[in-house]
């Protein structure tokens, strides 16, 4: 198992490139199950939960061709199984995308319950509940599910909860169906859009409102197309963040600051100031950060998974901030890491801390538990006095491809010891 060395307090300064969006390139490379010709994906992040996916794919006969840095050709057409391999299936909840499209395709799927980080086993029954609406069987025993369907039927479908993963699954699961579907109180990130797109360009007839409904007519078959992978908003954030802490001036590069208008919001109300482009974003470390409160919230609110990288920032700005986690029970813990490194943060209940600062940080040894969890461990060592070694590297690069590369150009000391 590897970890991070890092020495903390370098200044950094330079340019530095945000890579495809992780949750958008899960979810096409499990939605080119629904076409049986090519599809072909460029600016695909070169990372491990992204190789986890290929390796499914090649499990259930699909032809998969490398060219060059984050481009993937998909041949679908030798696709021929609809069970998922057990052992991929376990270290991925992404996994579970490819429920949808096999179910659509091939009218059965068996698969085990989906893994991941320590976040990763989380209910799917509303996921269930979206198959059993479209007229699909669910049956299943200790972890292990069997779905059929002869024929999936359009239907009208009511998330009591928004939530990205089922409304994708039921655009994929819908678009092959028998007649319409209408999706109510769907998700709306772009990574949500970004799927839309390319089934659109591949045949699909979706319509999407900005109230959160979407509208999809089945029809008998999709064909392949070409689609580039959206730019990662959740590493455009932590970047920003970096260079707020760290920072003599910080370029981000190929990005898209239009997908963050409310997490700008929140660095301005910190005290940090960004120069914003169409393409890039420029930050400075603030002089005095100023304690504010977070909320998280779906899109297009405070990201979940920028909550950890910006309770990272709130050690460093003063007075009290509160810290309000509203989507995923749990996802605090990893703040007694930051209180073994000197911060002062108190935990209300599962979904709130109170951080007090401003805190000197220091270097600890520490395992990352997650993977947004593991980010923000890395932020922290970079400004913390002394030497940090953060363990279970995997989680990190599960979601930000080759980190220590790309910090080390900014003049990060960070280097990877197996």
């Amino acid at each position: 198992m590897s970890k991070f060395v890092i020495q903390g307090q370098n200044e950094l300064e330079g340019e530095i490139a945000v890579a495809g969006a992780k949750n958008c390139a899960l979810k096409l490379l499990a939605a080119s199950v629904l076409i049986p010709g090519e599809c072909r994906f460029t600016n695909v992040p070169e990372i491990e939960e992204v190789f986890l996916m290929v390796n499914i794919l090649e499990h259930l006969g699909a032809k998969v061709t490398k060219e060059g840095k984050g481009e993937y050709i998909i041949q679908g057409k030798s696709i021929n199984k609809s069970e998922l391999p057990a052992d991929l299936a376990a270290k991925i909840r992404s996994s579970i995308m490819f429920v949808a499209p096999l179910l659509a395709r091939f009218g059965e799927v068996k698969f085990p319950h989906p893994g991941g980080c320590i976040l990763g086993k989380r209910p799917i029954d509303m996921f269930l509940e979206g198959y059993r609406a479209l007229g699909a069987e669910v049956s299943g025993k200790e972890n292990f599910y069997h779905i059929k369907a002869q024929q999936l039927t359009g239907c009208r479908y009511v998330f009591p909860w928004i939530s990205h993963t089922v409304t994708e699954s039921m655009i994929m699961a819908s678009v092959l169906a028998r007649g319409e579907t209408k999706l109510i109180n769907a998700a709306r990130e772009p990574e949500v859009v970004a799927l839309c797109q390319f089934l659109q360009q591949s045949g699909a007839q979706i319509n999407c409102s900005e109230a959160g409904e979407i509208k999809i007519k089945g029809i008998k078959g999709l064909t392949g197309s070409r689609y580039k992978i959206i730019p990662d908003r959740i590493e455009t954030g932590t970047f920003a963040i970096l260079g707020a802490l760290t920072g003599k001036e910080v370029q981000i590069t190929n990005c898209d600051p239009s997908h963050l208008e409310v997490f700008w919001k929140m660095l301005a109300k910190a005290g940090v100031e960004c120069k914003i482009g169409k393409q890039t974003v420029k930050v400075k470390a603030a002089s005095r950060l100023k304690a504010c409160e977070a909320r998280t919230h779906e899109y297009p609110g405070f990201a979940t998974d920028l909550q950890a990288p910006f309770t990272v920032l709130m050690t460093q700005a003063k007075g009290a901030s509160l810290i309000h986690e509203t989507i995923y029970e749990g996802r605090l813990f990893y703040t007694d890491s930051l209180n073994k490194m000197g911060a002062n943060i108190t935990m209300c209940d599962p979904h709130r801390v109170v951080v007090n600062g401003p805190t000197k940080l220091y270097g600890t040894t520490l395992i990352s538990p997650d993977l947004r969890a593991g980010i923000a461990l890395v932020l922290a060592a970079l400004i913390a006095e002394g030497k940090s070694e953060i363990g279970n590297a995997f989680q990190i690069d599960r979601g930000y491809e080759d980190i220590e590369s790309r910090l080390k150009k900014l003049g990060a000391d960070i280097r990877r010891v197996e």
